[in-house]
């Protein structure tokens, strides 16, 4: 069992991040509105219509908000274990659970309800395939601090 350094969890995180949002990536493409996330992000950012955001910059938010989403789950993870004084195991068990409910609730919260073109029938099923995408992408963050820290 390996505590994270500063530097190890900088160099960690965005590889954890990447690879779970490749993982994520996967099961986005097997939801109805599993591939709308990156896109409301996009439209968000360009007052245009999500259907019609552009394809390269919502690829580009979703690769840069999963590197930094890992940044942020390898930091949790070194909160938890300094802050509880637990193990490894435990402290990735309650850094997914917040992540997960991080992940999750500011994409609700912030840019969903901001997103220009989205008939109100669409949001819930959006906001399913992104917490079916959100779950995904932590729980391979935790496999992947857990092999790293030798769990």
């Amino acid at each position: 069992m390996t505590t994270l350094s500063l530097l190890a969890g900088l160099a960690l995180g965005p590889v954890v991040g990447l690879v779970a949002t490749l993982a994520m990536d996967v099961a986005m493409a097997r939801l109805p509105e599993g591939a709308t996330a990156p896109k409301v992000a996009a439209g968000v950012l360009t007052d245009t219509p999500v259907d019609d955001a552009p394809e390269r910059l919502a690829t580009w938010v979703h690769y840069v908000a999963g590197g930094g989403s890992g940044l942020l789950f390898v930091g949790l993870v070194a909160a938890v274990e300094a802050a509880l004084g637990v193990g490894v195991a435990v402290a990735v068990v309650v850094a997914g659970v917040a992540q997960f409910a991080l992940m999750v609730g500011f994409f609700a919260l912030v840019p969903l309800p901001r997103a220009p073109g989205l008939p109100r029938q669409r949001l819930g099923p959006i906001r399913r395939d992104w917490a079916v995408s959100a779950a995904t992408y932590v729980l391979v963050a935790a496999v992947a601090v857990a092999v790293a820290t030798g769990f």
